[in-house]
């Protein structure tokens, strides 16, 4: 079938709205009539080449929901019909990682930046007769999209395919990365960096373990503020600005827990946020940063001497398939907030648009919405 898509054709290019052909779902795969896709900065990554794929045009977007269509053959546990939300981390349930309860990590992961299908490694989207790379082989930024089964989560009828979107990856994420890599208990410490579609979540995930102090730092005011609405205690416009505070109201002991979520990382934040951490603590690294910087500034003594542990994660340390049942649980009982998190909606056509306002700071998470004009 023809699809629109958002395109992008090469280094720092924008993205172009494009017909592309997506091709029906083989053994083991399903297609996917999207309600909505969430605008993460993970996909800025690849105009700008910190992300490295194999080739140019890449069809972006990795946050979605909506309805099965199509299913191929072979599936058994998906139905036309079904709702599910996809996550932008294949969890097939069988390999090594899968079996020691890493689904997070699933071995199906490494061909993510090829586009190369888990199917038959091959590629489901062309544009002009040549293949397109879908971003963590979803490509969220069409209408339909057709994927894997083991990249599919199964959810209840009654979600709303718009909300349960922002599971595919920045709820999930940033939750986990407070509540599961991070292991926030209750009276604890912790300090979120960076504001943004994750870390906002790592500021709910951090209230909802009971934590003591929610500190939330960001430059922008504007997140400053909506970080006050879902959970944090204190916020700061810049770690020099937390530092002495979270000293005084810890009574020196300093963060129990540090979750560093900027939008884009770069090694010089790793000492500061060390700092900011007490002895036995832990700075748990979330925010992308380039695959060719391997810079990293850090104090070897106080890591050694403080026992300190700098940890990274990804999809908040959880399998998609317990994360995201778990966390729609507790949307339902009203102890995680998803109706509040999109600042703003916007059609496929204006997704340059949607991402001029995410590095203005004008959004927590901008969505595109698929309409009727849209399939």
């Amino acid at each position: 079938m023809k699809a629109k898509a958002a395109v992008i054709k090469g280094l720092n290019q924008p993205w172009e709205i494009e017909e592309i052909d997506l091709g029906d779902p083989v053994a083991g795969e399903v297609q996917v009539r999207l309600a909505a896709s969430g605008l993460c900065h993970s996909d800025e990554h690849l105009r700008t080449g910190a992300t490295p794929m194999a080739s140019f045009p890449i069809l972006g977007g990795h946050e979605g929901a909506g309805v099965v269509t199509k299913v191929g053959p072979g599936v058994t546990n998906i139905r036309e019909g079904d709702h599910v939300v996809l996550a932008f981390i294949p969890a097939c349930g069988r390999c090594r990682a899968c079996a020691k309860g890493l689904q997070n990590i699933c071995d199906e992961g490494a061909n993510l930046l090829t586009g190369q299908a888990i199917a038959d490694k091959t590629h489901r989207v062309t544009l002009n007769g040549d293949p397109v790379i879908q971003m963590c082989l979803l490509g969220t930024f069409a209408p339909y999209v057709t994927v894997h089964e083991a990249s599919v989560i199964k959810i209840e009828d009654d979600i709303p395919l718009d909300k349960a979107a922002l599971l595919g990856c920045g709820v999930a994420t940033g939750w986990g990365s407070a509540t599961a890599i991070g292991g926030t208990k209750v009276g604890d410490s912790v300090v979120v960096i960076g504001i943004g579609g994750v870390g906002i979540n790592a500021v709910q995930g951090a209230a909802h373990a009971g934590a003591r102090h929610v500190v939330a730092v960001d430059p922008v005011e504007f997140k400053r503020d909506q970080a006050k609405k879902f959970g944090a205690t204190h916020t700061f416009a810049s770690i020099e600005e937390a530092l002495p505070v979270i000293g005084e109201i810890t009574w020196g002991a300093m963060a129990d827990v540090t979750i560093v979520t900027v939008g884009e990382i770069h090694g010089d934040i790793i000492a500061p946020s060390m700092a900011l951490t007490g002895k036995g603590g832990q700075v748990v690294v979330v925010g992308m940063g380039s695959a060719a910087d391997t810079q990293v500034t850090l104090s070897l003594f106080e890591l050694t001497l403080l026992q300190k542990r700098l940890q990274g994660a990804i999809f908040g340390g959880v399998g998609p398939r317990s994360q995201i049942p778990k966390l729609l649980d507790l949307y339902r009982s009203g102890q995680l907030e998803l109706d509040k998190l999109v600042t703003k909606t916007y059609r496929l056509e204006d997704i340059n648009e949607g991402y001029a306002d995410m590095h203005e700071g004008r959004n927590l998470r901008g969505m595109v919405l698929y309409g009727d004009d849209d399939y």
